[in-house]
């Protein structure tokens, strides 16, 4: 199932939605087409399968790197949490703006948005345990907070971004604007 998944991903990556489709995955990951249709009943199954895996490996990196700076200065795990981020935009950029294309049109799937809760669980966390003076409502920062990141990282990564410092000092700017935190 994995090197169908690594097949749709380069597919996409290198072809877009034209070359999208079962026989070119299935030709791709080097297995037969009935084969592929033992795992993933269509197209929209192997892309929802591919937006998941996306999703769970963005979701454990963000997690570890919260864990890793666990107890640090706020800025320290700020910036942690936003260099795993970019990392992940800009590690396949394309396949990382068709994902997210695909992941708004396909039906919303409980389990990624329990992925998405979770983030936002750890964002309002990271904010209370460090006692940041918030401008709004916990919940709507946290979720005010998550669509900056993800939007910034996408709107880069649509226009080619190529510098994920600068990428990253962008959004580490933003971010602490917008909570009024001092940037040292």
């Amino acid at each position: 199932m994995d090197a169908i998944l690594e097949a749709a991903a380069r597919i996409l990556e290198s072809e877009g939605f034209e070359g999208y489709t079962t026989n070119a995955i299935a030709k791709r990951a080097g297995v037969s087409i009935g084969s592929l249709y033992q795992y993933f009943p269509n197209k929209d199954a192997v892309t929802a399968a591919l937006v998941m895996a996306d999703a769970m490996q963005l979701h454990d990196n963000v997690y570890a790197a919260a864990e890793a700076t666990a107890g640090q200065d706020f800025r320290m795990q700020l910036n942690a949490l936003i260099d795993v981020v970019v990392a992940h935009q800009l590690d396949r950029p394309a396949l990382a703006r068709l994902i997210d294309v695909e992941e708004h049109r396909l039906a919303t799937d409980p389990e990624l948005e329990a992925k998405h809760a979770s983030v936002l669980a750890l964002i309002r966390e990271l904010l209370v345990a460090n006692r940041i003076d918030l401008p709004f409502d916990l919940d709507v920062v946290a979720k005010d907070l998550f669509g900056m990141v993800h939007g910034m990282c996408d709107f880069a990564g649509d226009y080619g971004e190529t510098d994920p410092d600068q990428l990253k000092a962008r959004i580490r700017h933003a971010v602490l604007s917008y909570l009024g935190v001092p940037a040292s």
